[in-house]
Parts: C-alpha cells; sequence; structure tokens
C-alpha cells in the first residue's frame, strides 16, 4: 500500500516553493547583462510579454498534469496517455533532464559556496584576481564544498515537502527579497549608479530583432522552470482547493519581479565601477560574471566604506545568490526523488540515498572537467570544437532538451489529454476562470503558437549548439 501524497501545507507555500525554483543563479545575473546588451527596457517588455503570454498557459499545463494525477512527471504522462507507449517517452525525458541539469548546476553552487567562505575569511582582494578562479575550481577544496552542499541539500529534502520544502522556501525566500532590496538600495546611492539604471531600463528599440526575440524567449523559459519536471511535481503536491491559475500568476510575477530588481543591483553596480564601460562588452556567461568580474567591482567599494563594508557587501551579494541556487536544486532533485518513490515504491531517505551517490559521482566527474583531468577536458567535439563532460552535460540537458519538454508538453495536454480534461482541472478550485478570456487564451496558444514557437526553438538551439549555424 502507497503511502498517502503529501501536499504543500498552505497556497503562499507553494508559490515561494515553486518561486524558490525558478529564481535561480540566471535572474541574479544572465537576465540582467542579457537586458542591458539587448536593448534595455525594450528587452524587459519582449521578455514580460513572453512571461505571460507564453510561458505562463505551459506552466498551467505542468501544474494541472500534475495535480490531475498526483503523480512524478514518469507516473503523470503514463497515467493520462494510457496504452499509448510513445508518450511515456515525455515523462523520462522530464525526469532525466532535471536529474542531470543538478549535476552540473551543483558544480556551480559550490564555486559560490567557495567564494562565500573565502570573503568571511577575508580575502576578497584574492577573489578580485582573475587567477584564483582558475585556482579554486582545480582545488581539493571543491569537493569538500559539494559535500557540504549535498548534506545541506539532502537534509531539506529529507523533512519532506510540507516541513523541508516549504519550510526552507517560507524561511529564504523572503530572506532573499530582503536582502535583494537592501543591496539594491544600497547600490543606488552610489557614484554613477543611475548611469546603469539608465541603460537597463531605457528602451532602445532598435535593438531589437529575431536573435534578440529569441534570447528573451529563451530566458523567459528556462527562468520559470519549465521543461524539468518541476511544475509537474509540484503541481501533484498541490491542494485541490487551490487555484492553478492563481497560483501560476504569482509565481511568474514573483519570478518576474526578482529577475527585474537584480537589474537594479547589477547594473549600477557595473556603472560605480566603470562609468565608461560599453554593455555590449559584458560577458554572457552567469559564471564569467560571478568569478570573474563581480569581484572586482565589489572590491572598487572600499574606496567608500573601506575594506570590511565592500567585504560585507559581497558576502551579502555571494550569499544572496547561494540562496537562490540553494532553493532551485531543492525543487529540481525532488523531481527525480519523486519519482522513485512513485515508480520503484522507495522510501524518501532512500530515494535521496540513491541519487546522492549517483550524482555525487558524476557532479565529482563534471567538477573534473576544467583541467584536472585532461580527458574529462576534452570530452567530446561538437561543432569542430573540444567540449568538456560539464560543457556536455549543459548542452544536453539544458541548452537542448528543456524547449522540446515544453514543446511535448502542450501537445500533450490539448491534443491527448484533451483539451475539456484540461479546462477542467484549471477551473477546481478556481471555479471563476471558467469562460473568461484567460481560459479562452491558454487553450488557443498551448493548442497553436506556442508549440510551434519551442519548436522552433529547439530546432535553432540544435543547429547552434551541435553544427555551429544559427536559422536566426
Amino acid at each position: 500500500m502507497s503511502a498517502a501524497r503529501e501536499h504543500f501545507g498552505s497556497r503562499i507555500g507553494f508559490i515561494l516553493a515553486a518561486a524558490g525554483s525558478a529564481v535561480g543563479i540566471g535572474n541574479l545575473v544572465a537576465f540582467p547583462v542579457a537586458a542591458t546588451k539587448s536593448g534595455g527596457g525594450a528587452f524587459l517588455l519582449v521578455y514580460a510579454l513572453f512571461v505571460f503570454l507564453i510561458c505562463l498557459p505551459v506552466m498551467m499545463a505542468e501544474l494541472a498534469l500534475g495535480r490531475k494525477t498526483e503523480k512524478d512527471p514518469v507516473g503523470a504522462y503514463r497515467q493520462l496517455s494510457g496504452s499509448a507507449r510513445l508518450w511515456h517517452i515525455p515523462g523520462w525525458l522530464a525526469l532525466i533532464t532535471p536529474f542531470m541539469i543538478a549535476v552540473f548546476y551543483m558544480v556551480v553552487t559550490v564555486w559560490v559556496l567557495g567564494y562565500m567562505v573565502e570573503i568571511f575569511k577575508g580575502n576578497l582582494t584574492r577573489l578580485a584576481t582573475e587567477a584564483y578562479f582558475g585556482e579554486f575550481i582545480n582545488s581539493k577544496a571543491v569537493f569538500i564544498y559539494l559535500i557540504v552542499l549535498m548534506a545541506i541539500i539532502n537534509g531539506v529534502l529529507s523533512l519532506g515537502v510540507k516541513d523541508g520544502i516549504e519550510r526552507a522556501a517560507k524561511t529564504l525566500m523572503p530572506i532573499l527579497f530582503v536582502m535583494l532590496v537592501a543591496l539594491v538600495l544600497f547600490v543606488l546611492t552610489q557614484k554613477n549608479a543611475f548611469v546603469g539604471v539608465n541603460y537597463y531600463l531605457i528602451p532602445d528599440f532598435a535593438k531589437i530583432n529575431a536573435e534578440v526575440v529569441s534570447k528573451a524567449m529563451a530566458q523567459a523559459f528556462f527562468s520559470l522552470s519549465l521543461g524539468m519536471g518541476i511544475m509537474i511535481t509540484y503541481g501533484s503536491y498541490m491542494k485541490k482547493q487551490d487555484s492553478i491559475p492563481g497560483s501560476a500568476k504569482a509565481v511568474a510575477l514573483t519570478d518576474t519581479l526578482v529577475a527585474f530588481t537584480a537589474g537594479l543591483l547589477i547594473l549600477p553596480s557595473i556603472f560605480h565601477f566603470n562609468p565608461q564601460i560599453d554593455p555590449a562588452t559584458l560577458s554572457d556567461s552567469s559564471a564569467g560574471m560571478i568569478f570573474l568580474f563581480l569581484p572586482k567591482i565589489f572590491l572598487s567599494l572600499q574606496s567608500t566604506i573601506g575594506y570590511f563594508g565592500a567585504s560585507a557587501v559581497a558576502a551579502a551579494f555571494f550569499f544572496l545568490v547561494f540562496v537562490a541556487a540553494l532553493t532551485s536544486l531543492v525543487s529540481i532533485i525532488e523531481v527525480p526523488i519523486a519519482t522513485l518513490r512513485d515508480e520503484r515504491g522507495m522510501s524518501r531517505k532512500k530515494a535521496i540515498t540513491t541519487l546522492a551517490v549517483v550524482q555525487f559521482i558524476l557532479a565529482v566527474l563534471c567538477a573534473m572537467s576544467f583541467g584536472m583531468a585532461d580527458w574529462l577536458t576534452h570530452f567530446v567535439q561538437i561543432a569542430g570544437s573540444d567540449k568538456s563532460f560539464f560543457d556536455l552535460v549543459e548542452i544536453l540537458f539544458y541548452d537542448t532538451i528543456l524547449p522540446l519538454n515544453g514543446l511535448l508538453v502542450c501537445i500533450f495536454v490539448i491534443y491527448k489529454w484533451k483539451r475539456a480534461n484540461f479546462d477542467q482541472e484549471l477551473t477546481v478550485g478556481d471555479s471563476g476562470f471558467a469562460g473568461t478570456l484567460s481560459q479562452k487564451y491558454v487553450n488557443f496558444a498551448l493548442g497553436t503558437f506556442i508549440p510551434v514557437i519551442l519548436l522552433l526553438i529547439f530546432i535553432n538551439t540544435v543547429a547552434l549548439k551541435f553544427f555551429g549555424t544559427s536559422f536566426i
């Protein structure tokens, strides 16, 4: 006899947990830089339109799948597809994807943790040198931090949905919001800060082209944790009286607000550091910005607030990023845990232990891909260049499969599960949603242009990542 399904204790608990999965390193660093380099306020407008017109319906579809079946992604697809075994494949893709994303995401989070510790030890000056990053990621300390990180994550997960995931979200997400706002208010008082605000917010519609539109769409889709099976799994923990449309809107709004606010932190900081900088020269890589560029910015604050003050600001920022990464990892790893519990009847403790062993081994291989082991550093050739094992995992499971998973969700919900069944689930807990313009739009969008857009993104990503060419 299977154990009773766990549920979130409150609607706000679900919203904060789902927002925690969505708010990650990309929101705090990659999004502000992408916005600045791609038209500022114009990019923000395009991004917001994609979030609410395209990503929100996909999120509702994933949540509806989960709550209807009260199953993990594998179980949800199997239960609603019946004897059509071909539709079991998207369920397995939605399981493998978060499992592997967690592997490389852990490594980046370990770097954040290591930098945060070094700042607390008073070594900000050392961190501001470019040579340190290469030294650190190839040091044995990385493996110690990995063990610490996995102990924290699995400790939260072992407490369950209500006492672990929800309680952590209710504690950590408010801390993240308060610290982010506090850092923004501080940075805006610095010299040249509003030069950065202007670059960030003033629209430059001349920069909006097909490539920028594609980038905004991809950023919005990835930012909201779609295609990872997270929202299907979290949907399975929702109570029937909770509104799926209302909860999805709250998650999307929270995620977008955090990303927008992060821009008011990153860009003013950059222009305080160098008011003559050309935003086009900024790195598109979150890792490059966080570990190679931002420590220099924080160190430059010592001229106004002293070394201790600069270290305090740097420590606050890295703690902020660590919290964002931690909440994302908890959500990502919960997906395969739910699958092992539902499909294999494992206890939560056994499922966590099983996954931890495999993910630790794979994370170690990823961590060794930056020079520790030559065969991992030059693991495979893609599009004419050597890629490490870390690169391969990121390209396959983060860049490529996510839009494919989103495409399959749309097709399955509308054409296999059927539109009428989907509509009915959306009205459970929200009877007022039936017949509204929003309901009609969600149905139309999921059955027509959203799958086309996701298909184009998938095809273009495959062409770009594996063949070095682009259709955009």
